[in-house]
């Protein structure tokens, strides 16, 4: 395989601005997006679309509370299996301050605003001409030509993948520079709020070749290499050379008088960024589909391609990636664990297991908050959280807290790591009290049913399922959720075996007696109260079908889940799927054996799954979605399970990925 020759050939090219896809340099844990001038010069062009951000996952603000903020959350109470559990869902009247600083803090935010000026002047979109820009996948380079009222301008962006550095050149005959820009950090998608400039709330100091950046609760630096700073307003700074890098990073609260130099300079930036890229692609699991008879062929390669590129420079961080990564704000900037899996589960498939290992001791870090939260209601072990910031604590929302199917998804990234990364027994060790405390909460939150001589283990109300349309009140065992429970008991088991722990006795009771999964004799349903499922909940995520799709074939049966799979394409409200749920159902085909439907799902035209040219996944009836990681970490997820079973006009040169 010519590897470079397939990545370089989905190269995104631009020639005029587009305004979904912004393109973005990165290194996992640091992002910066450009607009079609390689920096953030047409910035009120794209803001309401697609708000162009500098961002890191070490940059987390938090808003400082009013009065009407103060004091402790008021809970929602719901009966559960005879007894009453507490949890934040409901905004009660008089308690909307504390609840809605609680979602919106901390939250991420945008570092600064880097952008080309003439002549002094900011630069208009409409004095932009004779476009050309180009992503260079392959060196991580992003080469931006264009013209400013008939001058020509050439610009480099790259980002280092040693530190949260950018390097930038200018060529050109006219009079540019750039400036730097900083806003107050804000919980909405643009991560900003510019019409804050109190000096009370932050402040920007300059010293020799760095800014420091004072803001509440976090005080960051950018060191500038190459280039002569002036300082022109208050939160505004000009930048002069026609290369230069900058180098962000946290530093201590007031540390204005400290000096952070960086020395990298913009050459020496481009080699090792060029050498880690190429690194990259040369090693991780590729598919060369460009032998296939079908036209579609080219478009899922090139979204493969994008994919990779896009999941490594945003969800290979220490901490799981959010759903729109480090691009801008979904969620306050939030993540979600239930999304941890679609985002990154892939990597391993992929030859590149160290790249999900970076973000999954996150959890051992947070374990006391996923103990207590487990604990607030009387349960044992660790209830993992569903939306949350670094230090793990929890969101309240009408949804997060009452969802479970989180809860495995620990065990089968680790079982994943473990199994294809080749990991020994020191891994198991270390991650061993992970494993039993998550298995403990999932025993315990299991409820013995007992009806005449008929025995199980049922997961009860208050839960919202993975399909988040349904009553929490009435839902009773989840299909996927009820598989996922026993899958992830099994690999509880399998880890104590091989560490030669006694397995504890409730595991594989519960594993053993766990309840069957709900159908009505033709179909899966969505759960045990829902026989309309396919009537009046056929829309959001079908998963049922997960059960026997992301899951590998145990207790599912195949004709039951066939007629499911057939279901739902029949009669589901496709334009309310989210991006994973294609690639979810594809996964369902091919371990089914259809593969020609399989290819269908994954490429299905329907406006949640486009894949605009940057590569991103656009929620195209969402505005707050321009982009959706989950969508491209799950369709990977998805090639993984299809290139060894590809329908007739198929041909795929594989190399590096494992089978699902």
């Amino acid at each position: 395989m010519n590897r470079e020759k397939l990545v370089r050939r989905h190269c995104p090219h631009l020639e005029e601005i587009d305004l979904s896809s912004p393109l973005t340099v990165g290194n996992g844990g640091f992002a910066f997006t450009a607009d079609i001038t390689g920096f953030q010069t047409l910035y009120g062009t794209y803001e309401k679309a697609f708000p162009l951000c500098c961002m890191a996952e070490w940059a987390w603000h938090t808003t400082p509370r009013t009065a009407a903020e103060e004091g402790d959350l008021i809970m929602t109470e719901y009966a559960h299996a005879g007894r009453t559990v507490r949890y934040p869902v409901e905004q009660k009247v008089g308690n909307e301050g504390v609840y809605n600083w609680l979602r919106h803090n901390p939250h991420k935010f945008n570092l600064a605003r880097v952008f080309l000026v003439s002549d002094g002047r900011e630069i208009k979109a409409d004095d932009v001409a004779a476009i050309s820009q180009t992503l260079d996948i392959f060196e991580g380079r992003l080469e931006s030509r264009f013209e400013v009222n008939g001058t020509a301008v050439k610009v480099e962006t790259i980002c280092d993948f040693e530190s949260d550095t950018l390097g930038f050149s200018v060529e050109t005959d006219g009079d540019f520079s750039v400036r730097i820009a900083f806003p107050y950090g804000h919980h909405g998608m643009a991560a900003s709020n510019w019409n804050s400039t109190n000096s009370d709330k932050h402040f920007s100091v300059l010293r020799q070749n760095s800014i420091v950046r004072n803001m509440d609760n976090i005080c960051y630096s950018v060191g500038v290499c190459g280039g002569e700073i002036a300082k022109i307003t208050e939160h505004v700074f000009e930048i002069f050379g026609g290369e230069f890098t900058l180098n962000f990073s946290k530093c201590e609260k007031n540390a204005d008088e400290k000096n952070t130099n960086n020395v990298l300079t913009f050459a020496a930036l481009k080699e090792r960024t060029a050498a880690t890229w190429s690194d990259f692609w040369l090693k991780c699991g590729l598919v060369d589909f460009s032998q296939s008879a079908d036209l579609r062929a080219a478009e899922l390669e090139r979204r493969v391609i994008l994919s990779l590129y896009l999941c490594r420079i945003q969800s290979c961080g220490a901490l799981p990636p959010a759903e729109t990564g480090l691009t801008l704000n979904s969620w306050y900037g939030r993540f979600h664990l239930e999304m941890h899996a679609w985002h990154s589960a892939f990597w391993a498939f992929f030859g590149c297991s160290e790249l999900l290992e970076r973000s999954l001791g996150w959890y051992k870090a947070v374990l006391p908050k996923a103990r207590a939260n487990a604990q607030f209601n009387g349960f044992a072990g660790a209830r993992w959280q569903k939306q949350c910031c670094p230090d793990g604590t929890d969101s309240p929302s009408p949804i997060a807290p009452l969802l479970i199917w989180q809860q495995p998804h620990i065990l089968y990234m680790l079982d994943l790591v473990a199994e294809l990364g080749g990991k020994g027994r020191e891994f198991l060790a270390d991650f061993w009290e992970i494993v039993k405390e998550t298995a403990d909460f999932m025993c315990d939150f299991a409820h013995f049913e007992k009806n005449g001589e008929n025995e199980r283990f049922c997961l009860v109300a208050p839960i919202i399922p993975a399909q988040e349309e349904h009553d929490p009140k009435i839902v009773k065992n989840p299909t996927f959720e009820l598989e996922y429970w026993r899958y992830g008991l099994k690999i509880a088991m399998k880890w104590a075996e091989k560490l030669e722990i006694e397995i504890d006795k409730s595991w594989r009771t519960v594993y053993n007696k766990i309840a069957d999964l709900p159908h009505d004799g033709e179909v899966y349903l969505a759960h045990e109260n829902c026989p309309t499922t396919f009537v009046e909940f056929n829309r959001d995520h079908p998963s049922m079908v997960a059960a026997l799709g992301l899951l590998p074939q145990d207790r599912a049966d195949a004709v039951i889940m066939r007629r499911t799979l057939e279901r739902v394409v029949e009669c589901w409200e496709m334009d309310t799927m989210w991006g994973w749920d294609f690639a979810m159902m594809a996964m369902t085909a091919a371990r089914l054996g259809e593969a020609e439907l399989a290819v269908d799902l994954l490429l299905l035209d329907t406006p949640k799954n486009a894949y605009v040219a940057s590569g991103n996944n656009f929620q195209r009836t969402r505005e707050d979605l321009p982009l959706y990681l989950p969508g491209n970490g799950s369709l990977l997820l998805a090639v993984a399970a299809i290139v060894g079973r590809l329908p007739k006009g198929w041909t795929a040169e594989v190399e590096g990925i494992l089978g699902v």
